[in-house]
């Protein structure tokens, strides 16, 4: 199939597709050239490109997915190793997670202040010193 339809297919530009083929994350396999040049995808690019998508998901970046991707390709690590990278991506994931969780707390607060600002500005200054208070422990 050429590189449009399977864009289409997959819901990614022909520029992210070509990206992908350049970093070498599709290869022969996925890939060939036709006398006139084109590029004509296999049945394999989509599975590709759907395992890529996949750990995109889940926050790899370009050099862990070219990790993941030739460990897939070669079976290079055990069970056990999978496993404990699996378990570290799901700590630094829960990691995140708690930062993030902080941020909307403080933007909760920043919210609540401004809109108690324009109904009882005397609350808002309470509410204000005790949340510098609290912040400040």
């Amino acid at each position: 199939m050429k590189i449009q339809e399977l864009a289409d297919k997959m819901g990614l530009t022909i520029h992210a597709i070509r990206f992908y083929e350049k970093e070498g994350l599709l290869d022969d396999r996925h890939v060939r050239r036709e006398s006139n040049n084109y590029r004509n995808y296999s049945e394999e690019a989509i599975e590709r490109l759907k395992l890529i998508k996949k750990f995109q998901s889940i926050g790899c970046s370009l050099a862990e997915l070219k990790e993941v991707l030739q460990d897939h390709d070669t079976n290079a690590h055990t069970n056990l190793q999978v496993i404990d990278w699996i378990r570290s991506k799901k700590r630094e994931i829960e990691s995140k997670k708690e930062e993030y969780d902080q941020m909307l707390d403080t933007l909760n607060k920043m919210l609540e202040y401004k809109i108690l600002l324009m109904d009882d500005s005397q609350k808002a200054q309470e509410m204000l010193k005790t949340w510098h208070a609290s912040s400040s422990d």
